[in-house]
Order: structure tokens, then C-alpha cells, then sequence
């Protein structure tokens, strides 16, 4: 049996699905992805992950949510420009978005777009007219300075105020002990409330997140999951526990 759904809805983004009429060209991707035509996309609690194999089309939606809700599609915060050459754009504009509100703030969590974040702070950093300290509220110190994962949740540290958080396969640049504390910090962070988390993923950790909602991307119509009936659970319990 699939989970149940969560009865409390998220607090900013409650869905999306696709408008006909705005589509190019069904046999050009990302329309052809398979859930792209019924598209009618339900969040449901603060936390959803998208599950599924490689070129099943998780960072494409997740970069079409992330534009819906204001961000970059190629990820980071709303100070940065839009990249032009992001395919999932397409995508966006065939979308209609479901919002319960406008979230305050928000981050679209890229490993590229993350290190080009820390360039902007070091700019700043050496821009006499930038009067005050860029480095205050992410550690005191360069991102650059800082292994990936630990860049990460200084960022995500310094935006306690909620809002709407897109993250691109975070288990990329985190060891097995730091996606255990990103859990942890994700689990705490959403009973808070005010806090939304989409998540593309392949990580079983990630995927045990309680609260989440799993969406199947290898199946049509995007069907909700348990983590233990996952490929990469069965392929991480072939590894570790084989007979």
C-alpha cells in the first residue's frame, strides 16, 4: 500500500499542473518526459521528494517549481539572474502553479549555482562600497572556504525566517554522516512550520525523512512511494545486506 497522505497542506506551494494550450511541441522534450501531458501536480505537508532513475525528469520539474516560485531555474536566490539557457523553462511556461501564499524567501539548492553564490559574497567582501560584513550571516567567513555540504547548511542556517526551499540531489556533495545531520536538520527546521522542502533525490537516507511524501517518477502519474519499495533501496540492501 502507498503512505497516506499528509492532511496538513503545505504552507506555500500546493501544486502545479500543465496547460495544453501552452505546449510547443509534444514530441520535443521536456514534453515528451512521460508525466508531462496529465500533469496535475499535488503537494501535500512540507516536505516532498521526487524519486526515480536517471532522465526520468525530477530536476526538470523541480527547476519548473523553482522558477514558478520566483527563482532561478539554475538555481540560487531571487537576487540572481535567470539562466537563459535552462531548458526547464519551457517547461515553466506550459505550468500553472497552485500557491496557498507567496512564500518570503526561498533558495533553489544547486551545487553550481551554490559555488557561483559564493562568488558574489566574495565580491562583495572586496567591494568598498558594500558596507557591511557578506559573510555575517553565513559563518563569518568565505563559502569557498568551506567544503560543499558545509557551505550548504550555512546557507540554509541563514535563512531562518521560512520559506520555499528547492534541493537538486543534496546527497551530491554530502558523506553519508553529513546527509544523516541534513535529515536531522530538515526534520527540526519543518515542525516549525512556515518551511516548505521540494527534493529530487536518489539517497535512501534522504528518502527517510519523516513527514516526507515520496512521488514515484519511474511510474505515470507520479504515484506515491514508501522508501523501502524504491530501486535504490533494493540496490543499497543488495550491497549491504546480500544473502
Amino acid at each position: 500500500m502507498p503512505p497516506t497522505p499528509s492532511q496538513e497542506g503545505p504552507p506555500f506551494l500546493l501544486g502545479a499542473y500543465v496547460v495544453e494550450a501552452r505546449v510547443q511541441d509534444w514530441s520535443q522534450f521536456p514534453f515528451n518526459l512521460p508525466y508531462v501531458r496529465e500533469l496535475d501536480l499535488t503537494l501535500e505537508g512540507s516536505i516532498t521528494l521526487f524519486v526515480g532513475e536517471n532522465g526520468s525528469g525530477k530536476s526538470t520539474l523541480l527547476s519548473a517549481l523553482a522558477e514558478l516560485a520566483g527563482l532561478p531555474g539554475g538555481g540560487g536566490s531571487r537576487n540572481e539572474i535567470p539562466d537563459a539557457e535552462n531548458r526547464a523553462s519551457l517547461l515553466t511556461a506550459a505550468l500553472r502553479p497552485k500557491f496557498r501564499a507567496k512564500p518570503r524567501d526561498g533558495f533553489f539548492f544547486r551545487a553550481d549555482a551554490l559555488l557561483d553564490f559564493a562568488r558574489i559574497l566574495d565580491k562583495r567582501k572586496e567591494d568598498p562600497d558594500f558596507l557591511s560584513d557578506p559573510y555575517a550571516r553565513y559563518g563569518g567567513k568565505s563559502l569557498r572556504a568551506r567544503s560543499h555540504g558545509e557551505s550548504v547548511s550555512e546557507v540554509f542556517r541563514a535563512k531562518r525566517n521560512g520559506g520555499l526551499f528547492f534541493f537538486d540531489e543534496p546527497e551530491s556533495a554530502l558523506s553519508p554522516m553529513r546527509q544523516l545531520d541534513f535529515v536531522r536538520e530538515l526534520e527540526e527546521t519543518a515542525r516549525g512550520g512556515g518551511w516548505q522542502f521540494v527534493i529530487a533525490t536518489h539517497s535512501p537516507i534522504i528518502m527517510k525523512l519523516r513527514g516526507a511524501r515520496l512521488l514515484n517518477f519511474d511510474r505515470p502519474g507520479l504515484p506515491l512511494i514508501h522508501p523501502e519499495d524504491t530501486k535504490h533501496w533494493a540496490a543499497f540492501k543488495r550491497v549491504l545486506c546480500p544473502d
